[in-house]
């Protein structure tokens, strides 16, 4: 393993680095995280971003890696951005659905009278078109974490799951 990767930068990208803090922007927002660990340094050129590491253990080695998909990451949702599609299931009684503030309220589900509330992370939308939720926004893992708090909402207790199969339940993931 080496214990230098890098990353290209492409057109329309910007990538600061202030210390332990990583801005990257672009033409869908910007998006900043702190990545600091014992041993590696992020550096940036003209048209790339180094990480490296100063003694490659294992540790420092692993923590590359993790670095440069973050980066990675950070890169292709401030330039293409991120959507989950999910579908909602119910045979017994109709789902209603409805986004209000940072939550999605899931009302009627399985009968309940009280509406279960699945949140919404950072700048992610959520949008709902007849059957299908879309959830979309720049930052990965507040997509992927609203994506799942929908799912996990609407997880079913007491009933077999074989006969109740209502639900919201992820169908595609892309990276728009």
């Amino acid at each position: 393993m080496e214990n230098r990767r890098t990353i290209q930068i492409p057109q329309g990208v910007n990538v600061a680095i202030d210390n332990m803090k990583v801005t990257v922007s672009g033409q869908l927002g910007q998006i900043e995280r702190n990545l600091w660990y014992p041993g590696i340094t992020i550096k940036k050129t003209d048209s790339e971003v180094i990480v490296e590491a100063s003694k490659p253990r294992r540790e420092q080695l692993a923590m590359i890696g993790t670095f440069e998909s973050h980066l990675k990451n950070m890169i292709t949702g401030i330039s293409k951005g991120y959507e989950y599609k999910m579908k909602m299931v119910y045979s017994h009684f109709p789902i209603q659905l409805k986004t209000e503030g940072n939550q999605l309220l899931i009302g009627n589900f399985l009968g309940e009278k009280k509406a279960r509330k699945a949140s919404i992370l950072g700048n992610t939308k959520v949008t709902i078109q007849g059957d299908q939720v879309i959830v979309n926004g720049i930052n990965k893992e507040d997509v992927g974490q609203t994506a799942a708090n929908i799912h996990t909402a609407t997880k079913i207790r007491r009933f077999d799951p074989r006969v109740f199969q209502d639900g919201i339940y992820l169908v595609e993931k892309s990276g728009r």
